[in-house]
């Protein structure tokens, strides 16, 4: 068995990836700064004695490693409305994470794996993406921080693979979906599923004749692990799944699985925001033997009870949380501020047992 570092475990590949390598029995070390992933991800993996997490951020040192064999570099916000955020830290982290975790590589003789994406591809002018295309990109638009902090790490990994020898491994990561998405992220699939959910106008920016190809969390996984073992691609490699949708397709297979009628919302297409996306992965099927195995139908039928569950958890808290201020407000008369000649009506206006909050709400008004 081997000892695996996964940065950016606690994310939604990441924690996939740690659970997957923590079964089989590896010494598994999740480093997050949880920035924009949730240890909720990876709690039940404290169940397992031979995983461990480090609340760090890549932009520091990993000193405190000792012996690696195997490290999964997969720590950057991923999507446009959290790399956004603060761009100058994505790119930092892009950057100067990817510098910390080389020359752990370099310290230990550990292989390394950088989760690198399809956005180096940039608003692409050759369809589908081959690994070997340059890319049509900006430096400076609004998604550079990420575009170019990306491909700024696989320079990197390249130059410490020709000055120090260090064994690399490059991925190109398409659009994955699948649970533990956040659903906060503003990505297609979660947004569309849980505004949905929620009987709420499905918000399409541009046409929705814009393309997407959309990989399953498993198999993305699957296509990591192949990687990093394999000993016959060095240079990076596509993954993702190679059929193509349109997103106004996506929506209304939603809405086809959820029986319910989709209506949109249809907003201006964001700055630089690509109009066609789908990964040539002929390399990741000659070399590695990988390929998706989840139809988008399918995986989305797995994701849906996901959010539905994300919500009916919050209902819950919700109702847990009102009826905890109602118990309280009965238990407690209600002192108004400043004395009762401040609110003169609440005088003798103590709460009945079985008063609603919305009863309570109105004896303030």
């Amino acid at each position: 068995m081997a000892n695996v570092i996964v940065t950016g475990g606690a994310g939604f590949i990441g924690s996939k990836l740690c659970e997957e390598l923590s079964i089989e029995g590896h010494q598994v070390l999740c480093v997050d700064n949880l920035q924009t992933s949730s240890f909720t991800n990876i709690a039940p993996l404290s169940a397992y004695p031979n995983f461990h997490f480090n609340q760090w951020d890549v932009e520091l040192p990993l000193n405190f490693v000792e012996s690696v064999d195997r490290i999964y570099n997969l720590a950057c916000p991923a999507s446009p409305i959290h790399y956004q955020t603060d761009p100058v830290r994505t790119m930092r982290t892009n950057v100067l994470g990817s510098i910390n975790v080389l020359e752990l590589a370099r310290r230990t003789g550990a292989r390394v794996l950088q989760a690198s994406t399809s956005e180096v591809y940039g608003e692409p002018e050759v369809h589908p993406q081959p690994e070997d295309y340059r890319g049509c990109v900006t430096s400076f638009g609004p998604r550079s921080c990420y575009d170019e902090g990306k491909r700024a790490a696989e320079s990197l990994f390249f130059d410490y693979s020709r000055m120090y020898g260090v064994d690399i491994r490059i991925a190109r990561i398409f659009n994955t979906y699948g649970p533990r998405m956040a659903e906060n992220d503003g990505r297609v699939v979660s947004t569309f599923i849980l505004q949905a959910l929620k009987g709420e106008l499905v918000t399409m920016f541009g046409s929705g004749t814009q393309t997407r190809s959309f990989c399953f969390v498993s198999d993305m996984v699957r296509g990591l692990r192949t990687l990093m073992e394999s000993e016959d691609v060095v240079d990076p490699c596509n993954l993702g799944n190679p059929e193509e949708f349109t997103i106004a397709e996506l929506a209304a297979m939603i809405g086809d699985i959820l029986n319910c009628e989709i209506k949109l919302n249809f907003l201006e297409l964001p700055q630089d925001d690509p109009t066609r996306r789908c990964p040539d992965i002929s390399k990741a099927r000659r070399h590695l033997g990988w390929q998706p195995k989840v139809k988008l139908d399918e995986g989305l039928r797995r994701t849906i009870p996901y959010f539905d569950g994300v919500l009916k958890a919050k209902r819950r808290s919700t109702r847990l949380l009102h009826s905890k201020l109602l118990k309280r407000a009965i238990q407690e008369p209600v002192m108004p501020l400043g004395g009762l000649g401040v609110w003169p009506h609440l005088h003798n206006a103590t709460p009945q047992p079985g008063t609603s909050l919305s009863a309570l709400s109105k004896a303030i008004s």
